[in-house]
């Protein structure tokens, strides 16, 4: 995606130039407030041992809408699945999006159910952070009982009897939630990501975990400009901080994942200010204090070297000064042999073989077979004049330094497409590989359907996350919709751009007003709002 500050980069792709003119920030619902209710007991429904707590939080609230949360405690036998319900007192309240969890409204009755990585819930544990965004109108009051998996709050554990009742309990609990105080906090809560490094991170089946095995989703925002800044003269990170201030700002949005895009000529002293070791000491100073402070950097291969004249051109230069269709094999497997060599050893660091492939472009879309060969592959591939580097050939060049960190390997269509990535995807002897998807508003595949058609079956198999996110109209409604779907089945995603360049629509998706964290009036504030209800 473009880069810049305040101005586009000098080159960029079609799909780049399309995002520069119509980059947007996200409408901004969360206002100052927090309002807390009381904890109501809630039992589960099992054949055995049951019981349960829950609260229920209005985190924010605005006029006309709030964000809200609820968390239970499992107090009985374990449980492999679950639904919460609730009825809202006011048929004005009406839940319009949600994350963790199956949102469903009838009327007044909501319900939440469990997800495929949420189900299972033992003794003694809690599922928290089951966060919904709603409308309310004349009065925004608490529900007053919660039940799970159909039995209604009764409080403590309960054993049944050898006969199982043949009624539900009717009786709501005996203590009403406590009222939410009438004025809230002129400050929102935030929840920065825990002390201690970043995690070890490696692939198990479909999930991205921790050396503990815990599930690990990247959440988080790309910081634009290692990938351009050198290359057109504007210093190393355009002139602007990444220093232990820009990280804590960073941390008051519970970011958990900071995507870094890189240039190769610059990585490899080929041309551009700083480049060579004084690049590379830059990047490296950079993703170990990301490191230290709780966050994963993600090292991304975003603009190359290869000269391109075909089909929708984005620039005639031979340097790393736009979105190429593919790396070439001239440079681009040496700038990763010298990046694994850089972070082995450190899982704590992924890296995203090529921000961007787009070698059905140069082809006109006519053969997707080859197409997908070539992404795979490389080599000779239809409309590139020069050769190629595949997946497959930057994923061998980091292995063979002998790093085993987890690798993200794009799809098609400036990969927003990753309806055969499953069959194409290149062949890593560690399994730690999971794909990388892009999706804005103005690409092909932008609705539920197809992402669970194609998204979705790759997150069946590996991991996904979409590595950037955003929109090109003034509103939050597209990332809104990306987002809970996401949550819902265990993707991760990271927002375009980490950087204040300007205004809504003309340059750029930005969360940020400045380096201090100060989020824009629409996007920078709708995402952070939802970042703080989320865990990675």
């Amino acid at each position: 995606m473009p880069d810049s500050d305040g101005s586009a980069p000098k080159s960029l792709s079609p799909e780049e130039e399309n995002l520069m003119k119509h980059r947007v920030a996200l409408v901004a619902t969360a206002a100052a407030g927090l309002l807390v209710a009381g904890t109501v007991a809630v039992s589960t429904a099992s054949a055995a041992t049951t019981g349960c707590s829950a609260s229920y939080t209005v985190t924010s609230q605005w006029q006309g809408g709030f964000q809200g949360s609820v968390s239970f405690t499992n107090l009985g036998d374990p449980l492999t699945s679950w639904k919460l319900e609730f009825d809202f007192p006011n048929t004005a309240q009406k839940v319009t999006q949600g994350w963790n969890a199956a949102w469903t409204q009838a009327g007044a009755h909501v319900t939440a159910a469990s997800l495929s990585y949420n189900g299972a819930v033992a003794t003694g544990g809690t599922v928290s952070s089951l966060g919904f965004l709603a409308d309310w109108s004349g009065a925004n009051p608490i529900p007053a009982s919660f039940s799970v998996n159909g039995i209604r709050c009764t409080g403590g554990i309960t054993t049944p009897p050898t006969q199982p009742p043949s009624t539900l309990p009717t009786s709501p609990p005996t203590t009403p939630p406590t009222t939410a105080p009438t004025t809230p906090p002129t400050t929102p809560p935030t929840t920065p990501p825990t002390g201690g490094a970043a995690p070890q991170l490696h692939v198990a089946g479909n999930k991205l975990v921790t050396s503990a095995g815990k599930t690990y989703r990247l959440l988080g925002v790309n910081r634009s400009s290692g990938e351009f800044a050198c290359i057109q003269g504007k210093g190393m990170w355009d002139g602007s901080p990444v220093d232990q201030a820009g990280i804590d700002a960073m941390k008051a949005w519970n970011i958990h994942v900071v995507r870094i895009p890189l240039n190769e000529d610059c990585w490899l002293g080929l041309g551009g200010s700083p480049s060579g070791p004084a690049y590379q000491k830059e990047v490296k100073a950079y993703a170990d204090a990301l490191v230290a402070n709780g966050i994963t950097p993600i090292i991304d291969l975003h603009w190359t070297h290869g000269q391109y004249t075909g089909n929708i051109s984005a620039c005639a230069d031979v340097a790393a000064t736009c979105q190429k269709p593919m790396p070439d094999m001239q440079y681009a497997p040496q700038f990763w042999t010298g990046v694994a060599t850089m972070f082995k050893g450190n899982n704590a660091v992924i890296f995203d073989l090529f921000n961007e492939p787009w070698p059905d472009g140069p082809d006109n879309w006519a053969n997707p077979a080859a197409e997908w060969t070539c992404l795979r592959d490389g080599g000779t591939c239809t409309g590139i004049t020069y050769e190629v580097a595949g997946m497959q050939d930057l994923l061998d060049a980091v292995r063979a330094t002998g790093a085993t960190n987890v690798v993200m390997s794009a799809g098609l269509t400036w990969t927003n497409d990753l309806s055969q990535w499953l069959a194409y995807k290149p062949v890593d002897p560690t399994g730690n590989l999971m794909a990388s998807w892009h999706t804005y508003n103005f690409n092909g595949c932008v609705d539920t359907a197809c992402w669970d058609r194609t998204i979705g079956a790759v997150a069946a198999k590996v991991p996904v996350v979409a590595g950037e996110i955003g929109q090109d109209t003034c509103a939050h409604d597209y990332i809104d919709k990306v987002m809970n779907w996401a949550d819902q089945n265990g993707v991760g995603y990271l927002a375009w751009t980490w950087n204040p360049w300007g205004v809504c629509g003309s340059s750029g998706n930005d969360l940020i007003l400045d380096w201090n964290g100060t989020p824009t009036e629409t996007f920078g504030s709708a995402f952070k709002a939802h970042l703080l209800t989320v865990n990675p």
